[in-house]
């Protein structure tokens, strides 16, 4: 028979990227008691990765647990960019209602739109908290109309429209139910939480049934599944069998070694756990994300979100250029494989596929920004390996190319409109709604190819002077809609290994724009700069002055070299071409053309031509 946990509340907070998710989980764990009085705590302590912290957004999806007035409540903190989609989608398996935070100046955003279509489907309550309503710009009321508005054109029910509101303030730990006053403390959000969102329903007394929705790694235990016992009880030493929907024939004898509940940041060990509570399992060898733990003598498992298919894909090699191996400690083909494989196990929007050459593997996600940050971990790790320039995975409908299409919002000053408006043009986008923004800004919506978009963030910031905001969304697959012109500058191209010296970087930048500085080692077929003209050009960075009794040395003192462009990852993966790669290094990123040797290389160029 159903019972209800009264006890326990399980939620996830979603929102847009950088509208205060974290900051808030922050606040509802210092004013739960989680930490001691006088205990030094971080800023935005969920987000613990390096990566998260330094770029300001949050990645993974995380468990945390505060205690309020007895009850206890899950929370799990999600993240707010689409192209870590399949985090948001899997975990809102695992929770019975979520708070969607909203900034109080900005409004919904495209990503707002994402996350509460997800909640919707799934049929979850939904708390709405209008956060930053310290802003000085702040519009509550102008917001909720807008939050009611995307409630309407994402058809939600009408008790989903009688959602309650909150006014808040992460920063200053404050919320209300009224925006024109807030109280002192969190108080109003908690008592929404416990009066709002259900509690978790189930029956402790039919067979077991966790379904595991997220899974950690640990280097001394293993792989840790985390999910939420929906029905039975599960215990330590029990037996069990690991089912996956998509494949009930195939099951797994395994035996749960250790069980953990979440308390504030801690993990801590529990004999047993019932229904609704979220627990962590480790010792239960091959366990994967949408696995259903079951009694051996009832396994039936329990349905899984269906997780979006990638867009975008990459090839990663080993490193073949002459300076491989200087920097990094994993660099074999074995290596690399184990890596790519080991990320699978937790990330359930990344595909691996083993192409014709043995050193390469085709990776394909959910966008750029999932890739790059995949590369950037694995850099950190001490990885070394190549990359080739992102490309769009097609689809063939009844004879028919189908692209991936990007749904992009733009919030621009209407001084750079139209320069906006005719890059988008070039790369096939179709504009569908232009409407005034706040504080001078202009709302441009753009239907575009999700190709359109590679290359295009970097010069969006330049064209704009670092004014614009630019979101976009997977908005599913049309008809191919023809080329798009490729970059118009061609690459300044190193002619001969060597240090990169002041007299031959003076004489390179007058053709383009340089990418390294005097000291730099290059060889040959590594890309330097970009040319002023299109085509590739071969300069000689490491030629020196021919010194003679009428010259003097010093001479090069004289020489003004301009600042290098010094390109980031994601800068550096727009940038390259389909002949060329990026050469990642715990210590370097190198951009090189696939075919090193300058003849064999234009021996190629003409027999494409």
């Amino acid at each position: 028979m159903k019972q209800t946990r009264e006890n326990i509340r399980n939620i996830a907070i979603i929102a847009h990227v950088d509208h205060g998710k974290t900051t808030l989980v922050d606040e509802l764990l210092k004013q739960s008691g989680t930490f001691r009085v006088n205990q030094t705590v971080q800023e935005r302590v969920m987000d613990s990765n390096d990566l998260e912290r330094e770029r300001g957004i949050t990645i993974l999806s995380k468990n945390t647990a505060v205690f309020y007035k007895g009850t206890k409540i899950n929370i799990i903190d999600t993240p707010g960019h689409a192209d870590f989609g399949g985090e948001v989608e899997r975990v809102l398996k695992m929770v019975n209602g979520v708070v969607l935070v909203v900034d109080a100046f900005e409004g919904p955003m495209p990503q707002t739109k994402f996350v509460l279509k997800k909640a919707l489907e799934l049929a979850l309550p939904v708390v709405v908290c209008i956060n930053k309503i310290d802003r000085p710009e702040a519009r509550p009321e102008e917001v909720i109309d807008e939050v009611l508005d995307l409630f309407i054109e994402l058809e939600a029910h009408e008790d989903q429209l009688d959602s309650p509101f909150v006014y808040a303030s992460a920063r200053l730990g404050t919320a209300s139910l009224e925006s024109g006053q807030q109280n002192e403390t969190m108080e109003a959000l908690f008592e929404t939480i416990i009066g709002h969102i259900p509690a978790p329903e189930g029956d402790p007394e039919a067979a077991l049934q966790v379904l595991i929705t997220t899974i950690d790694y640990s280097e001394y235990i293993g792989r840790i599944g985390i999910g939420k016992v929906e029905n039975g009880i599960i215990r330590v030493n029990q037996e069990a069998v690991i089912v996956n929907s998509h494949h009930p024939e195939d099951q797994q004898k395994v035996k749960v070694s250790k069980l953990y509940e979440f308390d504030g940041l801690k993990r801590v060990e529990v004999q047993e756990a019932g229904i609704g509570s979220i627990i962590a399992i480790s010792g239960v060898g091959e366990i994967h994300i949408g696995d259903t733990i079951c009694d051996p003598l009832a396994a039936v498992p329990l349905p899984f979100v269906k997780i979006s298919e990638p867009t975008i894909a990459m090839t990663f090699s080993v490193n073949d250029s002459p300076f491989a191996g200087i920097d990094g400690k994993f660099m074999t083909t074995r290596q690399v494989r184990e890596r790519l494989l080991k990320e699978l196990h937790t990330d359930v929007s990344l595909r691996v596929e083993e192409t014709e050459s043995t050193d390469s593997f085709k990776i394909s996600g959910r966008g750029e920004l999932h890739l790059s940050i995949l590369i950037e971990t694995m850099r950190r790790e001490g990885y070394e390996f190549q990359v080739s320039k992102p490309e769009v995975l097609y689809k063939i409908v009844d004879g028919v190319r189908y692209e991936p299409m990007e749904h992009v919002t733009i919030d621009v000053p209407e001084d750079f409109m139209g320069v906006v408006i005719e890059k988008l043009g070039s790369r096939k986008g179709e504009m569908i709604n232009m409407a005034p923004s706040k504080g001078g800004y202009s709302r441009l919506e753009f239907s575009i190819p999700a190709r359109g978009l590679i290359g295009y963030r970097s010069e969006f910031l330049t064209d704009t002077k670092g004014n614009g905001i630019i979101n976009s969304l997977f908005d599913g697959y049309e008809p191919y809609r023809g080329e798009i012109t490729k970059r118009l500058q061609g690459s300044l191209v190193a002619f001969e290994a060597g240090d990169a010296v002041a007299y031959g970087l003076y004489n390179a930048q007058e053709r383009g724009m340089l990418f390294i500085d005097a000291g730099t080692k290059v060889y040959a077929g590594m890309v330097v700069g970009q040319n002023a003209r299109s085509g590739d050009m071969e300069v000689n960075v490491c030629k020196k002055k021919q010194l003679t009794n009428m010259r003097s040395s010093g001479a090069d003192d004289s020489l003004k070299l301009s600042p290098p462009k010094v390109l980031s990852l994601e800068e550096s993966l727009e940038f390259i071409e389909d002949d060329e790669l990026l050469e990642v290094t715990p210590k370097n990123l190198r951009i090189r053309k696939k075919i090193l040797d300058s003849n064999v290389r234009q021996r190629a160029r003409k027999k494409t031509e």
